[in-house]
């Protein structure tokens, strides 16, 4: 006889099945319970597999396409034992199987759930209990069956697939499609089509930010999930047995030429996921998953201070720091409330630096008496000195790339990788290690900075073939070393800020930001366009570790200082611009918007960001994102070049009395209209291309 086991926790209900032959099927996932599969058939219950993996050598036990399924010995996998257990985190479950076959493959399926989140942590590893190798082609992280069962209409009608579109100035931009606008169709009980959406390289987010969401519009239920990976990483949807699947997955070998062996005794652990289950929409998905990224940060103070940080980078300097050109901007970000002061690329090269970055001496011409000097007056003008670094790679012109050996950097077909006359150095190696710690130790024990902008401005691609069983096996192995190396600098200087930066936002996943306490979000120079990814950002990292530009120009009239300054203001303020030689009236509004910003962000540390029109995206007519902290809200709306009016829905406050309150700028220029009835607020700002924050007080 078969035996079902429910799991309800926090809101989740999971459903397995265990077979008499001991085959183990997830027969549902969701915040609700069900009983539908009661009535399937065996046939129908057998694709319901909670762990796809296949090796060299063995058949694909299905008609399957370029699609991760039938995979072996995947199928023959039998559930040896379960485990129950509880840690600090909350309820954990390990399913312990083997293959039934040749390979002796034995596979441990990891759920980890947080209390009060409806959300899990999913990870597999593989061990060879055998005396033979094993080489491992796919190995999933997460594999569910069957998210569309509810519900009377068809899945071309119900089914929305939200994902997270993500390029170099153009971030956070989500596009809702039904299936058939994807191409993926209902035509059989099964297709080969599938969506697939995957990241190669060094850089996990250029093309799409590693998460997304499924929804049935018909029933309300939702799936979001995070692959949270620093490199290459692949999700597919597709059907089998009139149901859709989904399965995650870290690198694989038909799309990023991974491929392991596992040698006997030898044990791999694939990248982990996290995959929530809420009814309501891609709201609620987020307003899960912005508790649970809070819940897996490290510890730091930067998160809960949200201190306000200059960077002389974007529409100021453009990394040409010098001590002349430094002392007026710092005395101006001092004056305008700033508590750090970061001096952004360029201060270790007397010239062009772009190629021959790598030793990170500072640059005797451009600061004659010396980087400390600057460092000192940062320090002395009541803020925390920052630099900027791009340390996991070396310029093909640096003079320490031509001294060490090809070891040190990722290596295809007996030559050095290079992408952007940049080599890529590879973290595996202890003495890769021992250079980038001596690079940290002097900034801090010797410079005194307290904050770094870590950047990262290539992509390396598939991997190294050096001490590694396939490319993308060297990259895995460069990926979870970089992590570990991180980790040991934050349990030496557990006050450093390092900033998360790869060309804006080309590395946004959370193996890097649950170590990083912020994350730059763009590099768009267009504070208009800018304004569309600022209103989106916090879908893909908490509001409190996500910095946005603010760079007013020289001669920025009223409504540009303001927008500005509003695009940062419900996030983290990376301000920046020529504040020193900004008009009088521009700088009052940057230093008015800094001040306010110093009394809510303990607000924005606890609130969650809500979208009362949907996410915004590029050329959207008005814009709009809020911070709710219980009955107090912050909303900043954006009129872009649309009608001079917009209504704003605030979710769950029909019926409720408002108290609404002009935060910024102080002196109007919008009127505004609560409509209890509907929990609607009318805002109408008089000009094109301006920006207002409000406060919200319900009752």
């Amino acid at each position: 006889m078969a035996e079902n086991i429910h799991i309800y926790e926090n809101g989740l209900h999971l459903w397995f099945e265990v077979t008499e032959d001991k085959d183990l099927r997830l027969l549902h996932f969701g915040d609700h319970p069900t009983t539908l599969f009661e009535g399937w058939d065996d046939k129908r219950k057998a694709k319901h597999r909670f762990i796809e993996v296949h090796v060299s050598g063995e058949n694909h036990d299905d008609h399957h396409g370029s699609k991760h399924t039938g995979t072996l010995p995947g199928k023959r996998l039998k559930l040896q034992h379960m485990e129950d257990l509880r840690n600090e985190t909350g309820r954990k479950l390990v399913f312990h199987l083997q293959d039934d076959g040749a390979t002796c493959l034995l596979v441990s399926s990891h759920i980890q759930f947080y209390d009060g989140l409806p959300i899990v942590k999913v990870w597999n590893v593989l061990e060879n209990s055998g005396t033979e190798k094993i080489g491992v082609e796919y190995v999933s992280s997460f594999a569910y069956t069957g998210f569309d069962k509810h519900g009377v209409s068809g899945r071309d009608q119900k089914i929305r697939l939200h994902i997270p579109h993500n390029t170099w100035y153009g971030e956070a931009q989500w596009q809702a499609n039904k299936l058939p606008e994807l191409g993926l169709n209902t035509v059989n009980e099964f297709s080969m089509k599938r969506l697939s959406y995957s990241s190669t390289g060094t850089w996990s987010s250029s093309q799409y930010a590693p998460m997304a969401f499924l929804e049935n519009v018909e029933t309300g239920e939702g799936l979001i999930w995070q692959i949270e990976h620093n490199g290459s990483w692949h999700f597919e949807i597709s059907d089998m047995t009139e149901e859709l699947y989904i399965q995650l997955s870290g690198p694989t070998e038909n799309e990023h030429h991974w491929w392991k062996q596992l040698e006997p005794g030898e044990h791999f652990e694939t990248v982990p996921a996290a995959v929530g289950a809420v009814s309501g929409g891609l709201q609620q998905g987020v307003d899960v998953l912005t508790k649970y990224r809070r819940r897996i940060r490290r510890l730091n103070e930067d998160n809960e201070q949200l201190p306000v940080i200059f960077n002389d980078y974007m529409n100021c300097l453009f990394g040409d720091p010098t001590t002349e050109k430094l002392i007026p901007l710092i005395d101006a970000a001092a004056e305008a409330g700033c508590e750090y002061y970061c001096i952004d690329c360029g201060w270790y090269s007397d010239g062009y630096w772009w190629d021959g970055v790598g030793e990170w001496l500072p640059s005797n011409e451009r600061f004659p008496g010396g980087i400390r000097e600057v460092i000192d007056y940062i320090r002395h003008k009541g803020m925390v000195p920052g630099l900027w670094l791009e340390l996991e790679v070396m310029g093909v012109q640096c003079v320490t790339a031509a001294k060490v050996p090809d070891e040190w950097f990722f290596i295809r077909h007996g030559k050095r990788v290079i992408d952007h006359s940049r080599y890529q150095l590879d973290y595996r190696n202890p003495e890769v290690r021992a250079y980038a710690d001596e690079v940290i130790d002097r900034l801090v024990r010797e410079y005194g900075v307290g904050y770094i902008k870590m950047d990262y401005n290539i992509n390396a691609g598939i991997g190294t073939e050096v001490d590694a069983d396939s490319f993308g096996d060297g990259l895995l192995g460069h990926n979870r070393a970089y992590l570990s190396w991180l980790d040991q600098v934050f349990e030496r200087y557990p006050e450093l800020v390092i900033e998360n930066c790869g060309s804006g936002g080309m590395r946004l996943d959370y193996a890097m930001l649950s170590r990083h306490s912020i994350q730059s979000s763009s590099d768009q120079t267009d504070y208009l366009k800018n304004a569309a990814i600022a209103a989106a950002s916090a879908s893909l990292v908490t509001p409190e570790q996500c910095a946005v530009w603010s760079y007013p120009l020289r001669d920025a009239d009223r409504e540009a200082v303001v927008m500005n300054m509003i695009n940062s203001m419900l996030l983290r303020i990376h301000q920046s611009g020529h504040l020193a030689e900004i008009s009088q009236q521009g700088l009052g509004y940057v230093k008015e918007g800094i001040a306010y910003y110093k009394q809510i962000r303990h607000h924005i540390k606890a609130g969650l960001p809500f979208w009362p029109n949907g996410l915004p995206r590029l050329n959207d007519p008005w814009l709009s994102y809020g911070i709710r902290d219980g009955n107090r809200l912050f909303l900043a709306v954006w009129r872009m070049d649309g009608a001079s009016t917009a209504s704003f829905p605030i979710s769950g406050a029909a019926g409720h009395s408002a108290e609404i309150k002009l935060a910024y700028p102080s002196d109007g220029g919008a009127e505004w209209h609560w409509n209890r009835t509907s929990g609607t607020l009318s805002i109408s700002i008089p000009v094109n291309r301006a920006a207002r924050l409000f406060e919200i007080e319900l009752s």
